[in-house]
């Protein structure tokens, strides 16, 4: 019995349909994954609410739109190669590899990546291959990838990242000052790169290379 199936459907409904997002299929992820899994202890009743809330290492489970709107802009079909950089707690790698092929993805803080691969792993995914590390140079070794998404804010888009983009392929990520950002998509046609401003946005800050320097610990 899922005790918190019917929060899930509230939240669709309230945070993400009445929003503005309409892809099927991400709405379908999104109440599917279940968001109490990721939270701290003692934030199981609020994992539905329309909020970031707090994980593990100071860091957050990203609010519910806000993953969505990110989803949606992959425009993921089902069996592509995305690359992650944050794993974080691991609720946005469960929504996209709900959606992709395979997901890699990538966390700095040693720590939080066992922990979500645990978490992961226990959920039943298959489809996602871990490391640990510099995210802001991405996963060579893997690359091309369809999607990125930067589940982190950054000065600008890291160059390593869109070297690893295949063509026709979609970056995701928040960038602006350390303490605000907006969500950018890029896209790769031809050779060349097409920016699209979305909403303003605030994320934890990028650690490594192409990050901010202030933020290693």
């Amino acid at each position: 019995m899922d005790d918190f199936l019917e929060p899930r459907r509230r939240m669709v409904e309230s945070q993400l349909v009445a929003r503005g997002i309409t892809d099927e299929r991400v709405l379908a992820a999104m109440g599917k994954v279940p968001r109490h899994r990721f939270t701290a202890p003692g934030y199981s009743d609020m994992a539905y609410s329309d909020m970031a809330l707090p994980s593990s290492e100071e860091q957050t489970v990203s609010q519910p739109y806000m993953v969505a709107i990110m989803t949606e802009l992959l425009a993921l079909k089902g069996d592509e190669r995305v690359l992650e950089v944050g794993t974080g707690s691991g609720y946005q790698t469960a929504v996209l590899a709900e959606l992709a092929g395979e997901v890699y993805t990538i966390e700095y803080r040693p720590n939080l990546a066992a922990e979500a691969k645990r978490r992961l792993e226990g959920l039943g995914y298959g489809n996602i291959r871990f490391m640990t590390g510099d995210g802001s140079r991405g996963w060579p070794e893997q690359a091309p990838y369809h999607g990125i998404l930067v589940t982190a804010g950054a000065p600008d888009v890291p160059p390593p990242l869109v070297e690893q983009l295949d063509e026709g392929g979609v970056i995701v990520i928040p960038v602006g000052q350390r303490q605000s950002q907006r969500l950018l998509k890029i896209g790769k046609r031809g050779g060349r790169l097409i920016r699209e401003y979305h909403i303003f946005c605030v994320f934890v800050p990028l650690l490594g290379d192409y990050g901010w320097p202030d933020a290693q610990k």
